[in-house]
């Protein structure tokens, strides 16, 4: 394959980002893209002259083309993902996969059946940040992780057909499974609809994972300024992800706490506290969606399966599930069940970098010790 014919449906907020790498891919040529809005299609054709243009998605099945990437509001992937395979195509499907976990689960079966890949746009398993941050986590430099805490808060923009959780959380329960490579035991969420009723746009997500680890997230659309930061925080070290920091994405700071051995156990606890140097490393900029498009090609043409593939997204999808269920059940804590598993094909399974076990579609509630 010299290189590979690629459709894109959906040319709004997302779209222009992706239409524009994948144009500039040696690799790739981009055959068409599709757009409802027909005010947008005058600058999809001077910026993309070689790219045929249309309203309907179904005429890129005739344009013999060997994949398509949709960028479509989330409402709509499940039924345009199972065109685009129907249709024998590889797809890249925005974030998140779909709106259910058994949708989800029918596009992998389809994906495996047709032999097409299957990919979730997890943008931030790209970014070189995050991929340095996991590599602290592994290497044991930050020590055994007490906590993770992450913060992706802006103004707007308002969704009134989904809330917060749906549009934000995927990131962040990306970017956690990615990091923590452990069994996700509990979640929990809790938040308020401000502005429209029943819409929540202010969320708090809890993810309790196996070993006692916890991951917190605060979601907004109602917040004055734009925040996109994670900490971690580990028994030796701590470290800070600011993604909206243009250079100093990655702060390691020497800080701690340590608990002193007492020789008289009715004495008081002792503690030692740390304030060591802050370490900023050099990590060298690729821009993530860049790399998540490459990815994406490459996996068509040497037949491979995608960092980000099915199984990641729909282990994201029933995350966001049970959170949902539990944001609209003021925040009851809801198990994990980590028994059910997707095993028609263990092939696709053979990423486990989040070590993340498919829970079954039953939402269970357990208490709170």
């Amino acid at each position: 394959m010299n290189a590979v014919r690629v459709g894109v449906i959906g040319y709004g907020y997302w779209g222009p980002n992706l239409v524009r790498n994948l144009a500039e891919l040696s690799d790739v040529e981009l055959v068409a893209v599709a757009d409802l809005d027909l005010n947008r299609h005058s600058n999809i054709k001077r910026r993309y002259p070689m790219a045929y243009v249309t309203q309907d998605h179904r005429d890129l099945f005739d344009l013999s083309l060997d994949a398509v990437v949709i960028a479509t509001p989330p409402t709509t992937h499940y039924a345009l993902a199972r065109e685009c395979l129907e249709h024998n195509l590889h797809i890249l499907v925005e974030k998140p996969l779909t709106l259910k976990s058994a949708h989800a689960e029918e596009l992998i079966d389809l994906a495996h059946a047709r032999g097409r890949v299957l990919m979730v746009g997890h943008t931030f398993e790209y970014n070189s940040a995050v991929r340095e941050l996991k590599r602290l986590i592994d290497s044991g430099e930050l020590g055994h992780i007490y906590y993770i805490d992450a913060v992706r808060v802006n103004l707007g923009l308002f969704q009134p057909q989904t809330n917060v959780l749906w549009d934000l959380a995927p990131h962040d329960i990306s970017i956690f499974l990615y990091l923590l490579g452990h069994n996700v035991e509990t979640v929990s969420a809790q938040g308020t609809a401000c502005l429209f009723n029943g819409v929540h746009d202010n969320v708090y997500l809890n993810l309790r994972f196996a070993h006692g680890v916890m991951a917190h997230a605060r979601l907004s659309w109602l917040d004055p300024s734009k925040t996109r930061r994670i900490t971690v925080v580990g028994s030796k070290k701590m470290v800070v992800y600011d993604d909206v920091e243009a250079l100093e994405k990655i702060r390691i700071y020497d800080k701690g706490v340590d608990r002193m051995p007492s020789v008289d156990r009715n004495s008081n606890l002792h503690f030692s506290y740390r304030y060591g140097d802050m370490v900023v490393p050099h990590i060298p900029f690729s821009e993530p969606l860049r790399d998540e498009c490459q990815h994406f090609i490459s996996c068509i043409m040497s037949n491979t399966e995608p960092q980000s593939n099915g199984i990641i997204g729909l282990n994201v999808v029933r995350v966001l599930e049970q959170a949902d269920f539990s944001l609209q059940n003021n925040g009851l804590a809801c198990a994990v069940d980590l028994n059910a598993r997707h095993m028609q094909h263990p092939d696709l399974v053979r990423r486990e970098v989040a070590g993340f076990v498919l829970p079954s579609l039953q939402q269970r509630a357990v208490g709170f010790e």
